[in-house]
């Protein structure tokens, strides 16, 4: 049997999970939609576990952790947030910026001139659908 201390405790615990979980998400500008896709679930599931109505399952805790790139005590409530460093939001892109630093520096010039002509392209874009 679970005492009401201890009922109490968790439901301050999984108070703590809903408001990081929001927290978190926000702060990496991602919408429930968004994040829900890059775990594979339904918005509809996600919005579950952010209004606290649901709690998901351990696998996909650690998923949304490496996803919003906090540690699972940060997530929990359980540490503060550690100060936020420049994060790539698309989580897939994240890991591979973590591994740029392993290219060649030939590779990496190669890839600094690709992501520029990108960027350039994207402002011309923006800029012409403008007029």
């Amino acid at each position: 049997m679970v005492s009401f201390a201890t009922f109490m405790s968790l439901d301050v615990e999984m108070a703590a999970f809903v408001e990081r979980l929001k927290e978190f998400r926000v702060a990496r500008g991602l919408s429930q939609a968004q994040l829900a896709d890059h775990l594979g679930v339904s918005p509809r599931v996600y919005n579950r576990w952010e209004r606290g109505v649901a709690t998901p399952r351990l696998d996909t805790l650690v998923k949304i952790a490496d996803i919003l790139q906090v540690s699972l005590d940060e997530l929990a409530g359980r540490q503060p947030p550690k100060a936020v460093e420049f994060r790539v939001h698309n989580p897939k892109l994240h890991r591979l910026y973590r591994e740029i630093d392993k290219l060649s520096p030939d590779d990496q010039q190669a890839l600094a001139i690709l992501l520029d002509s990108l960027i350039k392209r994207s402002q011309m874009d923006s800029i012409l659908a403008k007029e």
